[in-house]
């Protein structure tokens, strides 16, 4: 194992000489790193970092933490009430593993059947082993975490379950060890993903900067990373991340939504959309007066990975857009982000990013798009675009089409 340390959480991104963002992730290292660079030289160290921030994440998930009961925050429990589909899938999760579920939201979209879907940080496997009844016998699910406690709880039964519960021939779900800034450790290979989950567990890191960079490389064109993570209305007292309880329950380590958005665009993922977000309240008295008046939001983000195709702003082509009602629990309507919902065969006008989104990922086979970029019309009229979905707190998440 190499010894070196992590690449510093404190970084300013500059892109072709342009300050793009001074992120301050607070942590106790103070060297620079380019946001948008790739960091080749890093691929050959950090197989076991020595640093404290990961060292005080695995004592407090593996050792702390018994059971979600043990929580002194709302952060790390799910709010919204999932999908028929998933709620079916997670009542076969097997109890050992969803007592030491620990997620902030609900990151599993339906319709990936035979996707390849990678979950970051997965600790007990809950969200893995529902992933694999989802994707099927031809799908694949890995889940990659840093802690033996969550590792030995996630592999102990995935094999009688996919065998067994699932009926499937053979086992569609494996556990590796490993730390999710360093992807290329644990032999996750360049475009081997079609879709990367993760539920409230980068704000963890001491490096997110590179985490979305390992999610850029190893998603294939047109995949996703669609994950749920904390969020907070302004950039956090770097002292707070000192804190155990506040960075093991996902507060302290919760990125200032602008920065995450310029870290999103410069890994390679140019409109960041919003599927859902809610606001909680930390009542805990001792917390509640470390923190202020900062506020904090659980967000699912939709990150497309479809090169030199999504573009800064929404642009008109003229295209348009429609549901064919072909994913399952959608029969109706699909919400692809809190500002576009499509009804079965309702034809809709879309900027160029949504057509592309619609056409040329994962989702392809459930939509028809009309139009191409022949000729454009100038800037997107949303006003005119596909109806939206009224949500709480629509300021907090930012990003997104219009």
């Amino acid at each position: 194992p190499h010894n070196a340390e992590p690449a510093s959480p404190a970084y300013c991104a500059e892109t072709n000489g342009t300050l793009l963002a001074c992120v301050s992730a607070q942590h106790e290292h103070n060297p620079k790193t380019q946001v948008g660079e790739q960091s080749a030289s890093l691929s050959t160290t950090m197989a076991t970092p020595k640093n404290s921030t990961h060292d005080s994440v695995k004592d407090y998930y593996g050792k702390v933490l018994s059971s979600s009961s043990d929580l002194r925050t709302p952060a790390c429990t799910t709010g919204k009430r999932p999908s028929l589909t998933v709620r079916s899938a997670l009542a076969k999760v097997p109890q050992e593993v969803s007592d030491k579920y620990y997620g902030c939201g609900v990151p599993l979209p339906l319709g990936i059947e035979g996707l390849r879907v990678l979950d970051l940080g997965s600790g007990s496997g809950r969200d893995c082993y529902a992933a694999a009844a989802l994707v099927g016998p031809k799908g694949m699910v890995t889940g990659i975490d840093m802690t033996d406690e969550q590792l030995d709880v996630a592999r102990r039964h995935a094999d009688a379950f996919c065998t067994a519960t699932l009926g499937y021939p053979s086992t569609n779900l494996k556990f590796v060890k490993g730390y999710i800034e360093y992807l290329d450790q644990a032999g996750i290979e360049d475009n081997s993903m079609d879709l990367i989950i993760s539920n409230c567990v980068v704000n963890l890191s001491p490096d997110k900067a590179r985490i979305l960079r390992e999610a850029y490389r190893v998603l294939a064109p047109g995949g996703e990373m669609y994950f749920s993570d904390i969020y907070c209305d302004r950039r956090l007292p770097e002292h707070l991340f000192q804190h155990e309880v506040l960075l093991g329950e996902c507060i302290s380590g919760a990125l200032y939504v602008q920065d995450f958005l310029r870290l999103a665009k410069a890994a390679g993922f140019a409109d960041p959309r919003v599927e859902s977000q809610s606001s909680f309240d930390v009542s805990d008295p001792e917390l509640l007066e470390l923190l202020g008046e900062a506020r904090f939001f659980s967000i699912t983000y939709r990150l497309f990975k479809i090169p030199d195709r999504l573009e800064t702003e929404c642009e008109d082509y003229g295209q348009i857009a429609w549901y064919k009602g072909t994913i399952p629990g959608h029969k109706n309507a699909y919400q692809l982000d809190q500002e576009h919902r499509f009804e079965v065969g309702r034809k809709l006008p879309v900027c160029g990013n949504t057509a592309s989104m619609l056409e040329e990922t994962w989702l392809r086979d459930h939509f028809e798009v009309l139009g191409d970029r022949s000729v454009h019309y100038g800037l997107f009229d949303c006003k005119s675009s596909s109806p939206r979905v009224a949500a709480s707190d629509s300021n907090a998440a930012g990003g997104g089409c219009c």
